[in-house]
């Protein structure tokens, strides 16, 4: 009795539970969708604190150090465990016939790896400046954890500071595509005529040019004088203004299809304007979509990104973004002998799938009644 009791309590909790609540109860069993989520939220909290997750200075020069590769992070010695980790100092040596530097631990310099240390200068969120890392050695020990570039800077750090620039262009551009993507197929679907008939041209004309030669013309076209805070923006606008068109053709076939409702009529009737019957009634009757839309396009946006900055084209050095980094690695020579340029384009790929993801989650738990 107690059990069927205990069911019936359950089936109550399930239907009269809100459609947020179920929502929920649905995306907890995606577990590849926590999963990304997870993923995520470690990306965007690490990129936000770049400054303090980072090892050094991401311009500051190592010139005994260059293409080093990734240094290995010690628990064991000769003299067995040791619970503090350290790394071994690297020796450099020179093949006289190839002229090709090659690196190998010096097991009698041993530098210990000591957290919430005193090092580099910077400013935590460019206001506040500081000199505390989490991890680091002391000098004149060196760590590299992704090794180092052409010119001996250390790329673990280099890497935190473009996961900034990368994941924060996506969200950007992204939130300018949502709010053209609405705005135009809102317009367009409740109104029609004459409005709808120049918007839908507009999205036909910018959906038949090829995507990836529109945005190298228009990159091409930003001034080469600008600032990097200029470029950063001008690259988000260009990553806008196509990704709208698929949004908004879809606000537009919702709208068609709702704007006949009773709930719509009865706006109609109190008063309610037409910006506000769109904007608080016909877009959040299937918001569900439009949050799983907006979790898909954002992996769009940082593969333009990376891409127009790989071809030259995006975001420019000093600045630094997984495409930039990703610039090193350009040729096979390259990839052969310093394989740990690639690990930009690690980044991007599991980003990418953390995004799916969680898409993926999302879109199952926006019908919850399946």
């Amino acid at each position: 009795m107690k059990n069927r009791q205990d069911k019936i309590t359950a089936e109550e909790k399930f239907y009269i539970a809100t459609q947020w609540q179920l929502m929920w109860r649905k995306f907890k069993k995606h577990k590849l969708a926590i999963f990304g989520a997870i993923v995520l939220f470690i990306f965007y909290f690490v990129a936000i604190f770049c400054g303090f997750f980072s090892t050094q200075d991401i311009y500051k020069r190592h010139t005994k150090y260059i293409h080093a590769p990734p240094q290995r992070i010690h628990f064991f010695d000769e003299e067995g465990f040791h619970l503090r980790p350290f790394v071994y100092g690297l020796k450099r040596k020179i093949n006289p016939v190839t002229l090709r530097r090659t690196y190998s631990e010096d097991r009698t310099k041993k530098y210990p790896i000591y957290f919430f240390i005193r090092g580099d200068k910077y400013k935590l969120w460019n206001l506040f400046p500081t000199d505390l890392h989490l991890l680091g050695v002391k000098e004149p020990g060196t760590i590299f954890l992704f090794g180092t570039d052409k010119l001996g800077r250390d790329l673990f750090s280099r890497n935190l500071h473009a996961a900034r620039i990368s994941l924060s262009i996506g969200l950007v551009g992204v939130a300018l595509s949502f709010i053209l993507g609405c705005a135009l197929g809102g317009i367009s679907g409740y109104f029609g005529g004459t409005a709808d008939m120049v918007i839908q041209r507009v999205i036909e004309f910018l959906m038949s040019i090829p995507t990836i030669p529109l945005w190298m013309a228009l990159s091409a076209a930003l001034p080469p004088h600008w600032p990097p805070i200029k470029v950063y923006f001008g690259i988000t606008i260009i990553l806008s203004i196509v990704g709208w068109c698929g949004l908004a053709r879809v606000v537009r076939g919702k709208l068609l299809e709702l704007r006949q409702e009773d709930f719509v009529m009865a706006a109609k009737i109190i008063g309610a304007t037409d910006g506000r019957i769109i904007t608080r009634h016909l877009l959040p009757s299937f918001l569900s979509y439009l949050i799983v839309n907006i979790t898909l396009a954002i992996p769009g946006m940082i593969l333009g990104e990376t891409s127009l900055s790989f071809l030259g084209l995006g975001l420019q050095p000093p600045v630094v973004s997984w495409g930039v980094l990703l610039r090193d690695a350009q040729n096979v020579r390259t990839v052969v002998l310093h394989p740990w340029l690639l690990i930009p384009g690690l980044f991007v790929i599991v980003t990418v799938l953390a995004f799916n993801f969680l898409g993926d989650g999302l879109r199952d738990a926006a019908d919850p009644y399946k």
